[in-house]
């Protein structure tokens, strides 16, 4: 058993399971903002990057790392709060390129910001937990105490959010915000507590995998450092549909476990190109994405 899980292809399944992850964690973000107001946060990687420095850089003051992690999700949620109130609201039911110019500045101004405030240089932050892989009869199983932190934890978030959209009033009444805010005030619910009440929840879960990602055993904090996460996640999420926080899950997991192989049995460069490849044969034969339902209205 134990040469099994330090085969080459377990070994593959784990990296990419551990990348996709995070990915998941990102693309389910973007799916919870696209489900409770129909907009697609181009900054919320920075925002969590931000909110991760905010929080995490507290460790050199002598703070307990859990209480840096809990500075860094109340600053994100936070953040996403103001930012759905200040730069977003004023832009409900104009073009929808509107948005996405705007949170693109955003996202500019807070890598400027941060670089301003804390310089560029990468920042090494602690793990809670041993980053050391478990070891078989001298064979290195890929997996490591902060590995299973990091699934447990995102396997955790990700029911949390199903169940809150899937079963209970908020999530019915953030849903019902975004498709029909007219309709939605005329049945009592407070549409704009409930449009902002869905930015502060995805940028939490977005802090979330920052956070991740800054304290891994190859990540490191700096103010571009969730860039490229974002754009697998936006990729993940646009694979198992913007609108189906289950496809972000097992988009994520699937593109995590596709670049790693490609990457194991090609090269390096091949990894994001096979991702890209896998994202438009969805998009030829679904492009509402593999988890989104189409419905038919009467008119």
């Amino acid at each position: 058993m134990g040469g099994f899980l330090a085969s080459r292809i377990m070994s593959d399944v784990f990296q990419g399971v551990d990348n996709g992850i995070v990915y998941s964690l990102v693309a389910l973000s973007l799916v919870i903002i696209w489900q409770s107001t129909n907009v697609l946060n181009f900054a919320q990687g920075a925002m969590a990057m931000f909110a991760t420095y905010v929080g995490m850089t507290q460790v050199d003051r002598g703070l307990n790392f859990w209480l840096c992690l809990f500075i860094s999700l109340a600053v994100g949620i936070l953040i996403g709060g103001i930012t759905e109130r200040v730069l977003v609201r004023p832009l409900y039911g104009k073009p929808p390129i509107n948005p996405i110019v705007v949170m693109v500045g955003f996202l500019s101004l807070l890598e400027f910001a941060a670089a301003a405030i804390w310089t560029s240089n990468t920042k090494n932050l602690p793990s809670p937990f041993s980053q050391i892989d478990y070891s078989y009869h001298g064979r290195t199983i890929l997996l490591s105490p902060f590995i299973f932190f990091q699934i447990i934890t995102a396997l955790a978030i990700m029911a949390i959010v199903a169940i809150v959209f899937r079963y209970t009033k908020l999530g019915l009444q953030l849903r019902a915000a975004a498709l029909a805010p007219e309709t939605a005030r005329l049945l009592g619910v407070r549409v704009n507590r409930m449009l902002t009440a869905g930015w502060m929840i995805a940028t939490g879960v977005g802090t979330i995998a920052g956070v991740i990602v800054a304290t891994s055993g190859g990540g490191s904090l700096n103010p571009t450092v969730m860039d490229t996460y974002f754009i697998s996640g936006f990729i993940a999420a646009a694979i198992g549909g913007l609108s189906s926080p289950a496809g972000a899950v097992v988009g994520g997991l699937l593109l995590g476990l596709i670049e790693q192989f490609a990457q194991d049995y090609g090269n390096i460069n091949i990894a994001p190109i096979a991702g890209l490849m896998v994202l438009v044969v969805v998009l030829m034969i679904r492009p509402q994405g593999l988890f989104t339902r189409t419905t038919s209205r009467r008119v």
